[in-house]
Parts: C-alpha cells; sequence; structure tokens
C-alpha cells in the first residue's frame, strides 16, 4: 500500500505545484497517511509522509517527503508545552520518524499530522490569500463557501495551528478545508483525489467570486505619467538604473538580482494605489520572508531621468535602511537573531519594472515571483473588500523565527565566487569555455558572450540555465554589440562583477604577407574589441560601486618575439598595456585589473582548429596533431598548457585570495624562459 500512497501524493503534489496560482515556489505542503511494515517487528504501522523543509510541491520526489511515525505524533499532544514552547515540538518530530525519516520535517508537519483525514493539502493560492487577508474575511468565508470552509483566525505556524485545524475538523464534518486568516488554505480528502478536489474547489470558487463580485479598478485610477514606458525605452532604463540598485541592495552583502516588466507589476505601479498597498508590506509568511516586510519603491514618474531616478533612489535606500532598523528595534527581544541585513529585496520603478535579489539567481528570481502573488493578492483582497495583511509584530516573529534563524544556519557555505557575475567574452568554445565553466563551478552566474549565439546558447544550458548562464550573441569589434551584452547581463543578473576579455583570432603570416586588413582584423577584435568591452564594463562596475575585476587573456607572444606573427603578438602586447593602463585609472573604484599570459593552448580551441595550428605547426615544422606536444617540450615543465589551466589562474585572480592583487601578468605557460616578465 505505501508504493501506491506515495505514487499518489508525489502526482498530486506535481499537479498542484505546477500552477503558480495554486501555490508559489516552495511554498505549502501535501501529505498522505497509510500503513506500511515496521522493518525491526515486523508488524503494520501508521505512517504519516508529508512534505518536508525547504521542498518544491511543483518538482517533489519521493526523497523530498519527511516520513513519520503517526502513533508517536499523536503521542506528542499529550506532552505539547503549549504555544509559548511550541518550537520546541519540531525537534520532537525527529523522535517520531520512521527508518532513516527521509527530509527533515517542516513547521507544517503538524497541521497534517493531527487533522483526522487521509490526505491533506495546505496552500497558498492568491484567490485564497486574498479571501484570508480581506479585512472582513471571516465574513466573506461564510457568504463564499457556506458551511464547507471555515475560518481560521491568524495564527503562526506551528503545534498549535495543527491543533486548533484539527479541532475544525472534528466540529465540522461537513467542512472540506479552511481559510486561514492572513496565511492561505487548507483542505482535506478520504482519498488523494478528493484532498486535490477539494483543494482546486476552494481556489477556484474563490477565484469565480472575486471575478463575478469584485470592483474592476482595485488598484485605483491611473496615475498621470506613471504609465509604462515603450518596451525599449522601459528596458533600457532598466538596464541604466540596475547596478545602481544592486549596489544599493548590497550594501549589507552581494547580492544576485533579477529584472522583470510583467504587465502585473507595471499595472500595480501605475495606479493610485500602489504607495500606500506597497508600505502595508505582504502577508503569507512564505511571501515576505522572500521579499521581506515591504519592498522599496521609487516615487518618481515613469519619465523622470536615470540621473534624478538614481539619485532618489539612493535617498530613498537610506530612509529604508533606517525605517528596517526602526522596525527591528520596535520588535526584538533579548533572545532575537541578530539583524541580517537592513537592504531591500524588491525595488519597484514606476514604468520600468521589479528589481529582486538574494544569495543566487533563484532567490532573486523566486523573490519576484512572490511579490507578483503578493500583488495579485492585494488585487483580489482590494477589489472585494479592503487588503489587511497580518500585524507587523507577527511578521517580525516568522521573519526572526529561531526556527527560521536554524535553517539559514543549515545552509552550506558558500562558493568561492558566489554573488559574482561574470562576463567572458569568446566563451563558446576554448579558453573562454573552459573559464565559463570554472566561473559556474565556484558559485558565479556567468553570461556566455559569442558571435556564435547558438553555440553560446548551449554552452549556457550545458552549465545550469537561465539561473547559472545565459548565451549572448556579441561581435566585438561593435561597440552597440558590446553595450547590448552589457545590458543583457545586468538585466539577467541584476549587475556586473567580473569580466574576462578573451575573443580573439590569430593570423600567422610573415611580414611581408601581412596585408592591411588583416592586421586592422587582428587589431579590431582584440585590442578595439577588449577596449569596448572594458569601457562598458567599467562604466557598470562604478556605478554599482562595488569594485571587480577585468581580467584580459593575453598571451606569452606580448612579450615573447617569434617569426611570422607580427599582427596577433603586436595586438597582444596592446592588450598586456591596456591592463596596466586600466589598473592605474581603476583602482580608486576598487576594480582590480590583470593579465593572463598563457603559452599556445592547442586542445578545444576554435583559434587553433579554425588554421591557425596548421599555420603554427608549418612554422616550426611538426606534424600539426603533435603540435600540443611540441609546444610542451619547448617549455621547463614539459606540460601542455589547457584550457582548464588558463581558467584556473582566472579563478584565482578573481578570488578573495589575490584581493590586493592588481596590474599583474600571470603567465600560464608551462615555463617559457623567453617570456619572463622583466
Amino acid at each position: 500500500m505505501s508504493n501506491e500512497t506515495v505514487s499518489a501524493l508525489i502526482a498530486r503534489s506535481n499537479r498542484l505545484g505546477a500552477d503558480k496560482r495554486n501555490t508559489n515556489y516552495a511554498g505549502g505542503n501535501t501529505s498522505a497517511k497509510g500503513f506500511d511494515t515496521d522493518p525491526v517487528t515486523g508488524e503494520n504501522v501508521e505512517l504519516l509522509w508529508v512534505k518536508g523543509s525547504g521542498g518544491d510541491l511543483g518538482t517533489l520526489k519521493e526523497s523530498g517527503l519527511a516520513v513519520l511515525r503517526l502513533d508517536r505524533m499523536r503521542a506528542m499532544v499529550n506532552t505539547y508545552p503549549g504555544v509559548d514552547r511550541e518550537d520546541e515540538m519540531v525537534a520532537a518530530f525527529d523522535y517520531c520518524l520512521h527508518g532513516k525519516g527521509g527530509a527533515a520535517p517542516s513547521i507544517d508537519t503538524a497541521m497534517h499530522g493531527l487533522v483526522d483525514a487521509a490526505h491533506v493539502d495546505h496552500l497558498h493560492p492568491d484567490s485564497g490569500i486574498a479571501v484570508a487577508t480581506a479585512a472582513d474575511g471571516e465574513e466573506l468565508t461564510r457568504k463564499i463557501f457556506g458551511s464547507k470552509v471555515v475560518w481560521v483566525p491568524w495564527r503562526r505556524p506551528g503545534f498549535q495551528l495543527g491543533l486548533d485545524i484539527a479541532a475544525i475538523k472534528e466540529a465540522n464534518p461537513q467542512a472540506v478545508g479552511t481559510i486561514l486568516g492572513g496565511h492561505g488554505i487548507t483542505a482535506w480528502g478520504a482519498t488523494s483525489d478528493e484532498a486535490e478536489a477539494n483543494s482546486l474547489w476552494i481556489i477556484e470558487t474563490a477565484e469565480a467570486y472575486i471575478a463575478s463580485n469584485g470592483r474592476q479598478d482595485p488598484f485605483g485610477a491611473v496615475l498621470p505619467g506613471y504609465s509604462p514606458l515603450p518596451e525599449a525605452e522601459r528596458r533600457a532604463k532598466a538596464a541604466a538604473l540596475a547596478p545602481v540598485i544592486r549596489g544599493l541592495a548590497s550594501t549589507d552583502k552581494p547580492q544576485v538580482g533579477h529584472f522583470t516588466d510583467d504587465a502585473v507589476v507595471l499595472d500595480f505601479l501605475e495606479r493610485a494605489e500602489h504607495p500606500r498597498l506597497g508600505a502595508l508590506g505582504t502577508s503569507c509568511p512564505d511571501h515576505f520572508l522572500r521579499t521581506k516586510v515591504k519592498p522599496l519603491i521609487l516615487d518618481l514618474p515613469a519619465d523622470a531621468s536615470v540621473e534624478d531616478s538614481a539619485a532618489r533612489l539612493k535617498e530613498l535606500h537610506e530612509q529604508y535602511r533606517a525605517d528596517y532598523q526602526a522596525y527591528y528595534d520596535r520588535h526584538r527581544s533579548e533572545d532575537s537573531p541578530a539583524m541580517r541585513g537592513a537592504d531591500p529585496t524588491v525595488v519597484l520603478v514606476p514604468g520600468v519594472g521589479m528589481f529582486t535579489y538574494g544569495a543566487n539567481k533563484q532567490t532573486a528570481r523566486v523573490a519576484g515571483e512572490f511579490y507578483i502573488n503578493a500583488i495579485n493578492v492585494m488585487r483580489g483582497a482590494e477589489a472585494i473588500s479592503t487588503y489587511a495583511p497580518i500585524e507587523e509584530s507577527e511578521k517580525f516573529r516568522i521573519e526572526y523565527w529561531a526556527l527560521e534563524e536554524a535553517k539559514l544556519a543549515r545552509m552550506p557555505k558558500p562558493k568561492s565566487h558566489a554573488t559574482r557575475i561574470a562576463l567572458v567574452t569568446g566563451a563558446a568554445s576554448g579558453i573562454g569555455k573552459a573559464i565559463a565553466t570554472r566561473l559556474a563551478a565556484e558559485g558565479a552566474c556567468v553570461v556566455i558572450a559569442d558571435l556564435n549565439l547558438e553555440n553560446a546558447e548551449a554552452v549556457a544550458a550545458e552549465l545550469g540555465g537561465a539561473d547559472v548562464a545565459v548565451g549572448v550573441q556579441a561581435d566585438v569589434t561593435d561597440e552597440a554589440q558590446v553595450q547590448a551584452a552589457i545590458d543583457a547581463t545586468v538585466l539577467a543578473f541584476g549587475g556586473l562583477d567580473l569580466v574576462v576579455n578573451n575573443a580573439g583570432l590569430s593570423i600567422s603570416k610573415p611580414l611581408l604577407e601581412t596585408s592591411e586588413k588583416d592586421w586592422d582584423l587582428q587589431h579590431n577584435v582584440m585590442a578595439k574589441g577588449s577596449f569596448f568591452v572594458s569601457k562598458a564594463a567599467a562604466k557598470v562596475l562604478i556605478d554599482q560601486d562595488m569594485g571587480g575585476d577585468i581580467i584580459y587573456i593575453s598571451s606569452k607572444n606580448s612579450v615573447f618575439a617569434g617569426p611570422n606573427n607580427i599582427a596577433y603578438s603586436a595586438t597582444k602586447a596592446d592588450q598586456a598595456h591596456q591592463v596596466r593602463l586600466l589598473a592605474a585609472e581603476l583602482g580608486e573604484y576598487g576594480v582590480k585589473v590583470n593579465g593572463i599570459n598563457p603559452d599556445g593552448v592547442v586542445r578545444g580551441s576554435g583559434i587553433f582548429a579554425g588554421g591557425w595550428g596548421a599555420k603554427r605547426a608549418a612554422v616550426y615544422g611538426v606534424p600539426e596533431e603533435d603540435l600540443g606536444k611540441f609546444y610542451a617540450q619547448r617549455t621547463l615543465l614539459k606540460r601542455e598548457v589547457l584550457p582548464e589551466n588558463v581558467a584556473n589562474a582566472v579563478a584565482v585572480l578573481t578570488g578573495e585570495d589575490l584581493s590586493h592583487t592588481t596590474g599583474l601578468h600571470i603567465p600560464v605557460d608551462a615555463g617559457v624562459a623567453a617570456a619572463f616578465l622583466r
């Protein structure tokens, strides 16, 4: 029976979680009760399978379930010390686990175990929370659902809430679920299908009521000057403001960003009531834990200049931090955790869109999804009543809950490049791909810039997709395309910390055979291309005010004189001196500029595969397939230089261990004495 029970639970969870109208990412939980054999006694025991802490319904697998013995869970009722000490009950769940227990039990486990129903769903649907946050939510619950759904006044998630809902179900046998004040819904059923049907009935009935009875303009009239800018203008302004906003949002600790100009956000921001509603903050615990108690909202019209908007955002940020400190001071107690940071997670810019922040791209993106959920909730509540979220003091109790602090403490230590955003040019193959791969492995978000968009997108997909890497097309000889790649970077991840000038090509010809076209092409791609990239990147790094790194993949040829290589070696020398010049100029902004001088990297190189390898092999009189070995034998260490060796150097130069190093060139050539730096 257990296999069928678990399979049905997983399938139901995935269906419910796939539709964000039913519940938000990682929000809500589902459960099933059934019997299985105790491997020690051989007896049948009644078990609870429930989504564990931190999982997501839409992608839930069996490994994400906590498995507990119901006899022991029910016995906890007799030892429950009361609401003032109910946090202790979460630790006690560990003593109810069956076998290895699966995932860690969540705070909502009691709700599922104590309610006398075989299948229970707890969800955070927009329509359900709209009713739950309406000022007259209890009356509306009776009006919308009759006796089939019962109102539960706000109570913080935990053991007592489980007892409350269990008592309500017992006292109301006709009921199929509850509206949890300020929070969400809970539904149940004798079968998995029945529980799912009851959940969907509550959600859809609330949706239908709001649609049929709600006001047409719950957010008020359109404010003159606050309508969305045209798309191109909107995204250009977003790209210009993104570095400034990310720098503000990273005052306490670096953050990765996400931008959306979703129609739901733009409509909210052009309406007269958005300042009032935004100040009230979100209500559902999952919402405000992801979005903080309230957003920072720019109070300027859509057509305000970038300069005026940036200046005003800085003023509002100072005010936000002071307000957050005051909020913390109002509600903290002797045993409250230390304040985690006073910067906003959500920043709203009328006519432009929403910027959200987190420790990684997924967290930042999900915060944006949650705030869109919150806007939908506010719209529904205002349409049928007045939006009335839970009290600020209750928000603080959850935000600075000891259990939440413990969850944060269990998170793994960040990797060396966590929160760093990198743009690598020529990154669809060879050295560039190796660098992008290494940076992503160290926790960075990476933009793969390359002439070949299809290849760039393929590499981004290999690295983990849009929450880790994105591919963009960029011809570095075209300043507009370079700027577009920088804009795409800041819109994808919120800003920029690290640029690798890697794009290049090689023309191997004697002096007398090198044409003006050869010379110009070589210099346009590497000397001028690096200049374009560094210039556009420096603007972002300065606006962000978070320091940063610019890396040039130069060459041992920048200092080593070899035959038949005038155009390539001259432009590499140009790049090498750009490192020194920019290190001198950008140091005052905390931007480090360093270079790497590899020997010829044959394996995996697009340059060598494109004809350069054959030409260099001819120069040295060796078969092309032996060129890598030839290069290795002329080095002091007798080792071939691989793309990964260059990537290692980039990781070290841009990591904390060399935080005080700028203007340096690192040879990655296995020891070429003629290229020693002097």
